[in-house]
C-alpha cells in the first residue's frame, strides 16, 4: 500500500528565526486540514545554490525566500516571472513537475491586496502616491502602483542616488524629491507609503513632517512591528484612513500557498492573530 506524498515548503533566509511565515502557513495548513509542512531554513549565502537544488529531491514543492537571498535567487532559478524581473528580486519559488525552478515575486500583489482590503474606497486614479524609501520593497510597491494606474509616484529616499536609480527603471511617472523635502510630497498625495524600516522596533523613528496630510489621504506603513507605528498613529489622529503592514505579509503569502498546497487560504482575523502569536 503506497501512501500519498506529503508536500513540503518553507522559508529560506539568514537569519530566519524572526520570520512569521511558518506561523502563517502552519495556521492555514491546520485550518484547511492539509497534510503538509512548512518550515524555516537558515541558509548561509555560500550554501544557497546547493540547498535550492537539493530541496525538490527531498519532497519540497516550493519555498519562500527572504533577506539576504531575494536577489541571488534570480541567478539560480531556471526562469523568473516578468514581475520578479521588473522588481529585481524573488520571494517565492515553485519547484515544477518538469524539474524547472520558477521564481516569482508576490510582494506587489500582497501590497495591493492589503491596500484594497484596508482602504476599500481608495482608487488608483485618485492622485499621486508618495513613497518613502527606495529599497526592494519600494520597487515592488512602485511596480504594483504604476500597473494599477496611479498617475504619478513621488519618491524620496535618504540616499538620493537610490531613488534616482528607481526613476531610471520606472520612467517619467516617477518624480524624485530630496529627503529633506520629503514632507512636501504629502501636500499632493492621495496615498502615502512608508517602505523604509524607520519606525520599526529597534530602529530610529520616521521624522518626515506630516502636516501635509489631509483626511482624504490614505496612509500605509510596511512596518508591522509595532503594528501601529507613529506614522499611522499620527495619520489616524489627522483623520486619514490607515492600513498597517501585517496584511501585506499575509496577502503576499497566499499565491505561494495556493500553488504548493492546492487550496486558497483566507486572510482573516484568525490568520492575523496566528501571525502575531
Amino acid at each position: 500500500m503506497s501512501l500519498p506524498k506529503i508536500p513540503l515548503a518553507g522559508v529560506i533566509g539568514y537569519p530566519i528565526a524572526h520570520s512569521k511565515s511558518p506561523k502563517i502557513h502552519g495556521h492555514w495548513l491546520k485550518t484547511l486540514g492539509i497534510q503538509g509542512a512548512y518550515i524555516p531554513m537558515e541558509v548561509e549565502p555560500v550554501n544557497l545554490k546547493d540547498v535550492i537544488l537539493t530541496l525538490p529531491k527531498m519532497g519540497f514543492v516550493g519555498a519562500n525566500v527572504t533577506l539576504p537571498h531575494k536577489e541571488a535567487i534570480m541567478e539560480i532559478a531556471d526562469f523568473v516571472t516578468d514581475r520578479a524581473a521588473l522588481i529585481g528580486a524573488v520571494n517565492t519559488l515553485i519547484f515544477r513537475a518538469d524539474g524547472k525552478i520558477q521564481g516569482d515575486n508576490t510582494d506587489g500583489y500582497g501590497f495591493l491586496e492589503n491596500l484594497k482590503n484596508g482602504a476599500p474606497n481608495w482608487a488608483p486614479q485618485a492622485g499621486p502616491a508618495a513613497v518613502l524609501g527606495a529599497g526592494g520593497a519600494a520597487r515592488a510597491v512602485i511596480a504594483s502602483l504604476l500597473d494599477a494606474g496611479v498617475p504619478e509616484i513621488m519618491l524620496s529616499n535618504r540616499t538620493r542616488v537610490r531613488a534616482d536609480r528607481l526613476k531610471s527603471v520606472f520612467g517619467n511617472r516617477v518624480t524624485v524629491y530630496d529627503w529633506v523635502q520629503a514632507g512636501n510630497m504629502l501636500d499632493h498625495a492621495a496615498l502615502v507609503v512608508n517602505t523604509t524600516s524607520l519606525g520599526m522596533i529597534g530602529k530610529p523613528e520616521l521624522r518626515v513632517p506630516l502636516d501635509g496630510l489631509s483626511p482624504n489621504t490614505v496612509v500605509t506603513d510596511l512596518v508591522y512591528a509595532p503594528l501601529k507605528t507613529k506614522l499611522l498613529e499620527t495619520a489616524e489622529e489627522l483623520g486619514c484612513v490607515t492600513v498597517d503592514g501585517l496584511g501585506m505579509l499575509l496577502h503576499q503569502a497566499v499565491p505561494g500557498f495556493e500553488r504548493w498546497f492546492g487550496a486558497r487560504p483566507e486572510v482573516d482575523r484568525a490568520a492575523r492573530t496566528a501571525a502575531l502569536l
